[in-house]
């Protein structure tokens, strides 16, 4: 049974201007194994995380430093969450699919039960 899903897009160029305009932005988005990252790994990561928010439905729950985006040996993003994010979804199996091509970085969601 599905429980939520949620589907993001960030235009890459406006997210590095954001990144940019302040300064603390980038560390509170991200976790510290994620803040190298080029700038379209890190609006698809932005995008996932937008898409898990909108796919749990419970902003009061959601910590942007619960979630963070890794990826299998093959590739294959996932999350890793911990905290209050991580026991709202406690037993529930998240789906994630990432893009980014030509200026566009997209991420989808789905939680099942």
């Amino acid at each position: 049974m599905i429980f939520g899903t949620g589907i993001d897009v960030v235009d890459i160029e406006r997210f590095a201007q954001s990144l940019e305009r302040t300064a603390t932005l980038k560390e509170r988005l991200f976790k510290a194994s994620e803040l190298e990252k080029p700038i379209h790994a890190l609006a698809a990561r932005f995008a996932a995380k937008e898409a898990l928010a909108k796919a749990m439905d419970a902003k009061e729950i959601f910590h942007w430093q619960d979630v963070e985006v890794v990826n299998s040996e093959s590739g294959k993003p996932s999350f890793t969450l911990t905290g209050d994010t991580a026991k709202y979804l406690l037993g529930k199996k998240i789906h994630l699919s990432l893009s980014h091509e030509v200026g566009i970085a997209s991420a989808m969601v789905v939680i099942e039960e």
